[in-house]
């Protein structure tokens, strides 16, 4: 990571990523998983199952389930393990320099191993541990308003419409999930995985993170996974109410 990073018309740095580390096996393995799943327990729900990787690079995933039920209408699953490594955030971003993900899912996305072979269904658990892989892989750093196109020129996710992702707050969730106080000082942030249309991803490197997340909410898409919903960064004439 250079020390004057490219910018984007926004302003934001971006970072481009340079070799990719040598494989290596976790010098830490589930370091803060308690932790974390009692964090999860209390603002989010009861974890049912915990998806273990046979073989990791750079650090051990789980992803935690914590299924739909009727008071809370969607899926979470939640990273534990990105964080056992603290990551190579700039001077001045250590209280954000350990991290883990997430993403909400709608009740009716099918989350059985036999489901899992399908890249249509698997697709958010992948990026979910890709990205959360990815600052240990190229010894960099990830956080609020960050980007991850789906390759370059970026493609499309699977099947759907988006190209890459963003990270976010859970704005849908108590503030107090954000971060969680760990020993030694540090802080683990939990970031919310928020796929974005090639236009999006435009807007965001245009005018920031801040615009997509203002847009997203005046549209009401709310915080669960939907293929379908409306492109936000789309000329504003289709979309009245951004105003």
């Amino acid at each position: 990571m250079s020390e004057q990073p490219e910018r984007s018309p926004s302003g934001q740095p971006i970072y481009r990523h340079g070799e990719k580390a040598a494989w290596r096996p976790p010098s830490e393995h589930a370091a803060h998983l308690k932790v974390i799943e009692a964090h999860v327990e209390k603002h989010i729900g009861k974890i049912e199952t915990v998806y273990h990787e046979m073989l990791s690079d750079q650090v051990h995933l789980y992803v935690l389930l914590v299924p739909a039920t009727a008071e809370r209408p969607f899926h979470a699953l939640v990273t534990s393990g990105a964080s056992d490594l603290p990551m190579a955030v700039p001077e001045g971003m250590e209280a954000f320099n350990r991290v883990e993900l997430m993403i909400a899912l709608p009740p009716t996305w099918p989350l059985t191993q036999e489901s899992m072979a399908d890249e249509t269904i698997y697709w958010p658990i992948r990026w979910l541990k890709m990205v959360a892989r990815l600052p240990h892989e190229y010894r960099t750093w990830i956080g609020w308003g960050h980007t991850v196109p789906n390759g370059d020129p970026a493609e499309a996710i699977a099947n759907t419409g988006f190209v890459g992702v963003m990270l976010s707050p859970a704005y849908g969730l108590s503030p107090e999930f954000f971060q969680l106080p760990i020993e030694g000082g540090d802080n683990i942030t939990f970031y919310q995985m928020v796929p974005l249309y090639p236009e999006e991803m435009a807007l965001k490197l245009r005018k920031g993170a801040e615009e997509i997340e203002k847009r997203l909410e005046r549209s009401q898409c709310g915080m669960v996974l939907n293929p379908e919903r409306p492109n936000v960064g789309k000329s504003r004439r289709w979309f009245p109410w951004l105003r």
